[in-house]
C-alpha cells in the first residue's frame, strides 16, 4: 500500500463483476454491496481487508441453490453470544459471518481465528460460543505453560473424535517446536485452533501461524457493557449474586465499571470479592459502598465525572498548566486522567495542546507528541503513562506560540463576513483547453523561476489585497527565523 499498489482496488472491481453474474437471493447481492463497499474502504487496514476478502471470495463461490434457510448451529452461536457477552457487536458479526459460509460450503480445510484484544474483553466467551456452534470437543491450552505433551494429548483425541477446537491462550508465545508439532494437525482439519492474544498478532506470532489466520479484534469494553454486565450479575440467581439481597451504591457501581477499563472479568470479580466479603447489616442486607468497592478492586475513586462538570475542569487545569508552562502542576492533572483510565481524551487533548499552545515557537515538539500519543496507543495503560509524562514536560517547557491558528481564524472570520472576493485571474486553473481565452492562469509567474524562489505577485482577491493575517511571534528560534523571512518579504513588497 505504500508503494502505491492498487491491487485492492482492481480486486474489489472483480468482485463487483462477478456479484452482478451471481445467481443469489436478494439478501445476498445487497450484502455483498455491502461487503465490496466495505473492502474498498478497508486499504489501510490487512487484518479487515484480509477478513473481508476471504469472506466476500466464499460468498461468491457458494452453492446458492443448495443452502439452506436455516442454521442451527449458527443460530445456537448467535444465542450463546447475545444471551451472555457484552459490547463484542462487531466482532461477533464479522465471526458469525466466517462460521456461516464455512457451515453452508463444507470445507474441508481446518481455519486458525486469532481473537486479539485486552484481558477481560470477552476472548475465552467467543472461543467458547463457536465451540458450542460447531458441537465439537473443546479443549484449552495456554501456549506459555502447557506443554508439547499437552498439544500432542489434543491431537491424539482429534484422532479419535474426528475434530478438535482448541483454544489456545497467549498463542503469541507459542514456541517453534509446539508450532512444528500442531501445523499438520491444523493443516489436516482435524484441530481447529483459537488462538488469544493480547499482543499484536503482526508482530508476534510466527509468520507460519499467522498466514493461515483469520485475524478478529475484541475491543474494551464500553462503560455501558459492564453497567450492563453487574446488573445481570447481581440479579442472576444461578450465575451471579442474586440469591443474596445486595445493595449497590450508584457511586460504587459507577466505579466498579470504570476502575477495570473495560475489562468485564476484573469488575465482576471485585463485585463478587465485595459481596463475599461484606457481613450482612441488621436488615439482611449486603450493603456496598464507594469504599468498600474502592478496598476490592484496589484502586481510589476520583472526583472525576466524565458526564459532569468536574471532568472538564480537570481537563482544562490540564491544557492550561501546560500552556502556562508549569510542569507539576500538568504532571498532577495528567495524574488525575490517567487515574481516570481517559487515555483516548490525554491524546486527543495533548495534540490539541501541540499545535495550539507550542505551534511555530517549537513544530519539532508538536511532532514528537504526536509520536508519544501512537506509542501510549499502542501500549495502552498504564505503561502509556510513561511516553505521556515525557511529552507534558516537553510541551510544558517548550516556548509558546499560537501566531499561525488565530491567523487562519482571523481569516475565517473574514470569509465568515462575506470578505472573501474572487480568485484572481492569474491564480486560476489554467490546466484545460480554452482557459487562455477566458484569461485564466494568463500572467501568473513561477516562482521557482526567480532568485530567491520569491515573485512579487498578487494573491489575496481584491478586497483583502492588503490584509495581513499572520502576525509572528519571537518566543522560540524557529519562529524568530520565519518572522524575520516575513519581514523581509514585506519589505520587498513596499518597494516593488
Amino acid at each position: 500500500e505504500e508503494l502505491g499498489d492498487d491491487s485492492t482496488l482492481s480486486d474489489a472491481e472483480e468482485f463487483e463483476k462477478a456479484a452482478k453474474n451471481l445467481k443469489a437471493p436478494k439478501e445476498v447481492n445487497e450484502k455483498l454491496k455491502k461487503e465490496i463497499s466495505r473492502f474498498k474502504s478497508s486499504l489501510n487496514s490487512p487484518a479487515e481487508s484480509g477478513v473481508i476478502r476471504t469472506y466476500i471470495e466464499t460468498l461468491l463461490e457458494m452453492p446458492w441453490d443448495k443452502a439452506g434457510k436455516d442454521n442451527q448451529d449458527i443460530k445456537y452461536a448467535e444465542e450463546v453470544l447475545e444471551a451472555d457477552h457484552y459490547g463484542l457487536e462487531q466482532v461477533k458479526e464479522r465471526i458469525l459471518e466466517f462460521l456461516a459460509v464455512r457451515s453452508l460450503t463444507k470445507k474441508g480445510e481446518s481455519p486458525i481465528l486469532c481473537l486479539v484484544g485486552p484481558p477481560g474483553t470477552g476472548k475465552t466467551s467467543i472461543a467458547s460460543a463457536i465451540a458450542g456452534s460447531t458441537r465439537y470437543a473443546f479443549r484449552m491450552l495456554n501456549a506459555a505453560t502447557d506443554t508439547k505433551k499437552d498439544l500432542q494429548i489434543v491431537a491424539e483425541e482429534a484422532k479419535m473424535s474426528g475434530t478438535v477446537i482448541l483454544l489456545l491462550d497467549e498463542v503469541h508465545r507459542l514456541d517453534k517446536t509446539k508450532q512444528d508439532f500442531l501445523l499438520p494437525h491444523l493443516e489436516s482439519g482435524k484441530i481447529i485452533m483459537i488462538g488469544a492474544t493480547t499482543e499484536n498478532p503482526y508482530i508476534t506470532i510466527n509468520p507460519a501461524i499467522r498466514s493461515r489466520t483469520q485475524i478478529f479484534e475484541v475491543k474494551p469494553l464500553q462503560e455501558e457493557d459492564i453497567l450492563t454486565a453487574i446488573d445481570q450479575a447481581l440479579a442472576d440467581e444461578t450465575r451471579g449474586l442474586g440469591s443474596e439481597t445486595i445493595v449497590l451504591t450508584d457511586d460504587a457501581r459507577l466505579h466498579l465499571s470504570r476502575a477495570t477499563n473495560g475489562d468485564l472479568r476484573s469488575a465482576l470479580n471485585g463485585l463478587e470479592l465485595a459481596a463475599r466479603s461484606t457481613p450482612k447489616g441488621p436488615d439482611g442486607i449486603i450493603h456496598l459502598t464507594l469504599e468498600i468497592i474502592e478496598e476490592c478492586v484496589q484502586r481510589k475513586a476520583l472526583t472525576h465525572d466524565k458526564d459532569g462538570d468536574a471532568h472538564y475542569d480537570v481537563i482544562s487545569a490540564f491544557q492550561k498548566s501546560i500552556r502556562g508552562s508549569d510542569v507539576d502542576g500538568a504532571l498532577h492533572y495528567l495524574g488525575r486522567l490517567v487515574e481516570a483510565g481517559d487515555l483516548a481524551i490525554i491524546c486527543r487533548r495533548l495534540m490539541v495542546i501541540g499545535y495550539e499552545d507550542i505551534g511555530l515557537a517549537n513544530p519539532a515538539a508538536a511532532a514528537r507528541t504526536v509520536n508519544a500519543v501512537l506509542a501510549a496507543e499502542r501500549l495502552g495503560l498504564p505503561e502509556a503513562r510513561i511516553p505521556l509524562a515525557d511529552t507534558v514536560g516537553d510541551l510544558c517547557l517548550s516556548p509558546k506560540s499560537h501566531s499561525a491558528y488565530m491567523a487562519l481564524d482571523a481569516a475565517i472570520a473574514d470569509i465568515r463576513s462575506g470578505k472573501a472576493g474572487d480568485v484572481p485571474d492569474h491564480l486560476r486553473d489554467s490546466h484545460y483547453k480554452g482557459a487562455q481565452s477566458l484569461n485564466r492562469g494568463v500572467g501568473y509567474q513561477y516562482p521557482h523561476n526567480f532568485d530567491d524562489a520569491w515573485v512579487d505577485q498578487q494573491y489575496l482577491p481584491d478586497k483583502l489585497k492588503n490584509t495581513h493575517y499572520y502576525q509572528p511571534k519571537a518566543t522560540g528560534k524557529y519562529e524568530q527565523a520565519l518572522g524575520q523571512r516575513y519581514q523581509q518579504l514585506q519589505q520587498r513588497k513596499k518597494k516593488n
